[in-house]
């Protein structure tokens, strides 16, 4: 099988209205899993699973039961959604009642009614990790037609939480610069000196108290004129 012109139509659609409808991370990730239980076969439930920093979160979760298969691969340190994430690969189970690669977490998930999982890496940043888990209680729900469309949705998604993630730290770059000149403003006018010298005030106070500079300036800008 290969994936159908209106199919990549459909993904390009989902994707663009992704990046259009928020410029909030976990807002695009909460649309991001819907869409997926909508629109891919075989899919009930959806998390998405992010390792930051060695620990993993689920900020995003579409029905209980992947709520608790992410809780258990937390408990296990081990499954496949960590698997996808870290190694930015697709991971398939078919039955998790037969499923050897994670000893502790499979009979545990197949106890909670879980028979089957797809799980797609979404991005890769650093030691920070993502991936987009779809869960059935079906087993061999997510066939060949199922993966390659999966494939490609997640395709689209990553490309669509990576522009928003941009858009996040580009408004995070504006906002600490603005913060940072108001408080130049700030330390020129009361000690009279100008935005150099202003300048290397914040930074020798931020060296000092090992303190990010717009830390430093947020503080200053906190404290008011007559601080």
């Amino acid at each position: 099988m290969t994936v159908q012109a209106d199919d990549r139509s459909d993904m390009t659609r989902i994707a663009n209205e992704l990046r259009a409808q928020s410029d909030d991370t976990e807002a695009v990730l909460r649309k991001m899993s819907k869409y997926a239980v909508d629109t891919l076969p075989g899919a009930e439930y959806a998390t998405v699973t992010l390792v930051r920093g060695g620990v993993i979160e689920s900020p995003v979760i579409v029905g209980d039961l992947g709520g608790k298969s992410d809780e258990l691969q937390r408990e296990f340190d081990e499954g496949p959604c960590v698997r996808a994430a870290v190694d930015d690969e697709t991971i398939w189970v078919e039955d998790m009642r037969i499923e050897r690669r994670w000893p502790r977490f499979a009979p545990a998930a197949a106890a909670l009614g879980i028979r089957s999982m797809a799980c797609f890496c979404l991005y890769i940043e650093g030691n920070d990790f993502g991936a987009l888990n779809l869960h059935s209680t079906e087993p061999n729900s997510f066939g060949k037609d199922s993966r390659l469309l999966g494939e490609l949705f997640a395709a689209h998604a990553a490309t669509a939480f990576g522009a928003v993630r941009e858009k996040e730290q580009l408004r995070a770059a504006l906002s600490s610069r603005d913060i940072i000149g108001q408080a130049k403003g700030m330390l020129m006018e009361r000690y009279q000196i100008d935005a150099t010298a202003a300048f290397s005030l914040l930074a020798r106070l931020s060296q000092d108290t090992n303190t990010k500079l717009v830390d430093i300036a947020l503080q200053i800008v906190d404290a008011g004129p007559g601080a």
